[in-house]
């Protein structure tokens, strides 16, 4: 089993895309950030779970939602 490293989220304001890291230390860059963000309100809201996507793993807790509710706003 892979370690969950800490979250590291870094906002790029132009064009709304982010980069986040995997549970495998990956970058993996958000293109549409409302409909990754909506996904993880829809299918994730709550308790621990994880999200794949594009091959990319992430860790779902309530410190991830709560970074991508600050990146969101």
């Amino acid at each position: 089993m892979v370690r969950v490293r800490g979250l590291d989220m870094s906002l790029k304001r132009k064009y709304n895309k982010i980069k986040i890291k995997d549970i495998n230390n990956n970058c993996y860059r958000v293109d549409d950030l409302k409909s990754f963000t909506d996904h993880i309100e829809t299918y994730h809201s709550h308790g621990i779970s994880i999200h794949e996507e594009n091959g990319y793993f992430f860790r779902v807790d309530d410190n991830f939602r709560k970074q991508l509710n600050k990146i969101k706003k």
